[in-house]
């Protein structure tokens, strides 16, 4: 995970005090105080940015992943049908054997008589 190089806390905004000069707080202390503001804040924009991106890409990955999960699943019900379609043409094969083993058995004995 991304490390944020942040300066500045909530509490530590909230608790800043700026020494007083003639006419005021310190200009230079108090410029220095919100260019820190604003460093944290693009800091928070880029990670944010790069967050949502990396939320898209694995909404992406996982869309994809669905897809190929479906197509899996079709593919195997497909094998296990055509598998068991198999089964049925196997066991009709021996019926016609045995069939055409009978019908030997029985015009060939017709044939004999």
């Amino acid at each position: 995970m991304n490390e944020l190089d942040i300066k500045l806390s909530p509490q530590g905004i909230l608790d800043k005090d700026f020494n007083y000069d003639a006419k005021g707080y310190s200009p230079r202390e108090v410029d220095a105080f919100l260019d820190d503001v604003i460093a944290d804040y693009n800091e928070f924009a880029k990670f944010k940015r790069a967050k949502e991106k990396e939320i898209k890409d694995l909404i992406d990955e996982n869309n994809y992943l669905k897809n190929e999960l479906r197509k899996l699943r079709l593919e195997i019900e497909s094998i296990k049908e055509s598998s068991e379609m198999g089964k049925f043409t196997s066991n009709n094969v021996d019926l016609l054997r045995r069939i055409s083993n009978l019908e030997k058995i029985v015009y060939g004995k017709q044939d004999e008589e």
